[in-house]
């Protein structure tokens, strides 16, 4: 008999089915006995009242892999509307220990279970409240990818083992690579910038590795980055509206798919407007100054607070869970953004997402001569060896591009309405963690 999907069994009433997966859940009440079975699509019920039947599952416990085959029956009470009856069973891979957690109960989140929590990852992701998130973060990762091919940009692949960290800094993670030390790649931003000279739109969505000795609710040392780059742009605007319709258009479409699963997850209402609206950074320090009493007019990026701050004002005031904060002051540009020296600021934009930066969106300094000068300032060497390929790129050629650095742990953490970014990844790396 070909196996039926639990979601594929109510269309059978009247007649015989096979279903295949784990055993759920026992309620072994002496003259109705129901099992629950899981597979890949939900659960389906059965009854069983053969003892013979009945005897196979002694000793045996959630998790057991087995096969039931029985008549299909209408029953509203049971999961999908249908049970099954007559039933008999097959065990496949027999499970006898006891399991630390009962996986068919809610799972805990609270921030004093979150280390039990990721310690029985392996089997609370059985839990199906649990697996919605990441089957939401599936989709959400899959329409990035869709969006972006529809609009033209090729997805590459690029090297996280590095000969050095050659964008500076000291948090980046070092190890032995043949008796050379090599570094774990903080970002592509440099092989993201070389494609855009070949296939003017690219983009990766790949793990990033930030030794940043950070215990917050939203960092990881090991991340999943989103990194797009676009060339031939008219302005920073054109990057920024680019960044913006892709998260809108991914919200929108995961709002739509997964209406239910977010409800029953208890996610934020979902409020978006036609445009994303945008502040300078000197607007929300003013804003921010006069609300609070607290002075960060000079700052040259957003504090925390402020990013929650600004993120309350866009939903309340303007109806939108997103904002842009632009025109970061020249002292906070990297040697590769370009800059605009007269009105002293840097074309770099911050997308922020419920409080919480999602995406800086920089435009890049693409001018070979001015590259090199901002490199010296910057107090880099140009002729260091790891940056003879990169500049290669402009020294040939790059048109006018940017793009961003887009975190997609953070993204489904705030979509979902998740407290910490961990509990959107499903195996997390921070300073703690290097198991399971």
């Amino acid at each position: 008999m070909t196996r039926t999907l639990t979601d594929e069994v109510a269309k059978l009433v009247g007649s015989q089915a096979e279903v295949q997966g784990w055993l759920h859940k026992k309620r072994l009440l002496g003259g109705l006995n129901f099992i629950t079975l899981r597979d890949r699509r939900g659960l389906v019920q059965a009854l069983i009242e053969d003892k013979k039947e009945l005897e196979k599952l002694r000793g045996l416990q959630v998790g057991t892999v087995l096969a039931m085959t029985g008549e299909v029956v209408a029953d509203e009470r049971a999961p999908g509307g249908a049970e099954l009856h007559g039933v008999q069973i097959t065990i496949i891979s027999p499970v006898t220990e006891e399991p630390p957690i009962e996986i068919d109960k809610p799972i805990s989140h609270k921030p004093d279970n979150l280390d039990t929590l990721f310690d029985t990852r392996v089997l609370n992701i059985r839990n199906l409240q649990e697996q919605r998130i990441f089957k939401i973060r599936a989709f959400m990762t899959q329409a990035l990818r869709e969006f972006l091919t529809a609009n033209e940009f090729v997805e590459i692949d690029t090297p996280k083992i590095l000969g050095a960290a050659t964008e500076g800094g000291a948090e980046v993670f070092t190890l032995d690579y043949f008796n050379k030390q090599a570094t774990l790649a903080q970002s592509p931003q440099f092989y993201k910038q070389i494609m855009v000279g070949a296939f003017e739109r690219v983009f990766e969505i790949n793990h990033a590795y930030r030794a940043e000795p950070s215990a917050t609710t939203r960092h990881l040392t090991e991340c999943t980055m989103l990194d797009v780059e676009m060339g031939f742009v008219k302005d920073h605007a054109e990057v920024m509206q680019m960044i913006g319709s892709m998260v809108q258009d991914v919200l929108k479409h995961t709002y739509g798919k997964f209406s239910a699963e977010l409800k029953s997850l208890q996610a934020p209402e979902l409020k978006l407007t036609e445009q994303v609206p945008v502040f300078t950074i000197q607007q929300i320090h003013q804003m921010y100054t006069k609300a609070t009493k607290t002075d960060t007019i000079g700052e040259k990026d957003l504090t925390p607070d402020e990013e929650k701050f600004i993120s309350e004002h866009a939903r309340k005031q303007l109806g939108s869970d997103l904002v842009f904060a632009t025109e970061f002051p020249l002292e906070a540009a990297k040697f590769y953004h370009k800059v605009d020296a007269k009105k002293g600021i840097t074309h770099w934009a911050d997308l922020i997402f419920r409080g919480v930066e999602l995406a800086t969106c920089p435009l890049r300094e693409n001018n070979y001569e001015t590259m090199i000068a901002q490199m010296k300032s910057a107090g880099l060497d140009p002729t260091h060896p790891g940056y003879k390929y990169y500049l290669q790129a402009f020294k040939y050629g790059l048109p006018i591009h940017g793009g961003c650095g887009f975190g997609v742990d953070r993204f489904v953490q705030k979509t979902i309405g998740l407290a910490n970014i961990k509990e959107a990844t499903l195996f997390p790396r921070d300073i703690h963690r290097l198991t399971p």
